[in-house]
């Protein structure tokens, strides 16, 4: 391999990171391209932290003969097996300390004294070699501050110093176009995870100015839990944040999977919508993710209460009608929802639940909504004037909508 062939790697490697390439097919195509190039390529990985509420980072592997897993996800390292195989890395040596490399000549004598190195000679691997380049302060995000590869060849000679010498030229610019993949996807991560995901597709897409809105007819979903403020007074301080996250997942688990979007968490409560042209099968959606509640609702008060723990319910107020979808705020500070009288009205449906003694109550429009077949599983509680709503309306529960008190 010559240096002419330096050239055309990077400029690959440049071009299909601009195109937006993904990690795994920048890794598998570099490693592929330098060893038709003729450096002696075995195996190849490359790892980066990321920044995501459950992954610790990505990691892309590449193999010259075996059909691997091109790319998976890690968690935390910071405890237990992952932390104790982390610290035994040939990563975490250089991490730690003042090295920019590592090399083990494992078919010519040298230790396989980090993980894996004893499996990788055992593969017939003769030498290995790991990199870290390591970010500044400036272009460090949460815990990704470095990009770590690692490089192994199964050459009688090991690899020569100019393969190295290749490899150090090379490396960069594919951790610098890993880099920029990464980056996208933690801003759509960042997104999803902050305005939920249709929200985060549309901000993604460019929808980002302020009053950039559309109209929409969607079923609302407005959820609280029952006696959160006594509960708060009465529990530790430090089971509050745990109840939140327990109550606040089986909520927004079950209108995810129902194709609800969660829009906001307002302390205790969830305010989410199911979008769609026909009105029929976007409240059937809301339903159906009223039932995924009570079925996970259930599941967690019963191990709740094992560990003799608080428990509570979850109060619904379901809701159809046109509502203003986008961009609301300053110049500098803005928020992607819903606003509009609807949102008004579930929000106050919802409140009616405690007063009422039900944990579920409909309005008249989404009950309208319904099929005329489907209509007959709801019953009228009466019709209430709504605080801060003109209009007086019939509510509507399930048969089977009971608070447990």
């Amino acid at each position: 391999m010559d240096y002419s062939d330096v050239s055309t790697i990077a400029a690959w490697v440049t071009e299909q990171g601009l195109k937006g390439a993904s990690e795994a097919e920048l890794m598998t195509g570099f490693c592929a391209a330098c060893r038709n190039a003729g450096l002696p390529l075995d195996r190849g990985l490359a790892l980066m932290d990321t920044l995501h509420p459950v992954h610790e980072g990505r990691a892309f592997r590449w193999d010259s003969v075996e059909e691997i897993e091109a790319e998976f996800e890690y968690g935390p390292t910071s405890s237990g097996e992952a932390a104790a195989n982390w610290q035994r890395s040939a990563f975490y040596h250089l991490w730690s300390g003042n090295e920019r490399e590592v090399r083990r000549r494992l078919g010519f004598g040298d230790p396989t004294d980090f993980s894996m190195l004893d499996k990788i000679a055992e593969a017939g691997h003769t030498d290995f070699v790991a990199m870290m380049h390591r970010f500044s302060e400036a272009g460090t995000i949460g815990e990704m501050d470095c990009f770590f590869s690692h490089f192994a060849t199964k050459h009688p000679e090991g690899f020569s110093d100019h393969d190295l010498a290749i490899l150090r030229k090379l490396v960069p610019v594919l951790g610098l176009a890993i880099k920029c993949i990464a980056l996208g996807r933690i801003a759509r991560t960042i997104a999803e995870v902050y305005l939920g995901e249709d929200a985060a597709r549309q901000v993604m897409e460019g929808k980002i100015s302020r009053g950039k809105s559309e109209r929409i007819s969607a079923a609302l979903w407005f959820s609280d839990l029952l006696n959160y403020t006594k509960i708060s007074d009465r529990v530790p301080p430090e089971e509050i944040i745990p109840l939140l996250n327990d109550y606040s997942e089986v909520a927004i688990s079950a209108i995810h999977e129902a194709g609800g979007n969660v829009l906001k968490l307002i302390g205790d409560g969830v305010l989410a919508i199911f979008k769609g042209e026909v009105p029929a099968e976007t409240c059937r959606a809301a339903l159906s993710a009223e039932s995924l509640l009570r079925e996970k609702l259930a599941a967690l008060n019963a191990a709740r209460a094992t560990d003799g723990r608080a428990t509570t319910d979850v109060y619904i107020g379901l809701h159809i009608g046109d509502v203003f979808y986008g961009n609301i705020g300053s110049q500098d500070r803005l928020d992607f929802t819903v606003i509009g009288p609807a949102v008004n009205e579930v929000s106050r449906i919802a409140s009616m639940c405690r007063s009422v003694d039900l944990n579920l109550l409909i309005s008249s429009d989404f009950a309208a909504a319904i099929p005329q077949e489907e209509r007959a599983a709801l019953a009228c509680v009466g019709r209430y004037a709504l605080r801060g709503v003109q209009r007086a309306q019939e509510l509507y529960t399930l048969d089977s909508a009971r608070l447990n008190g």
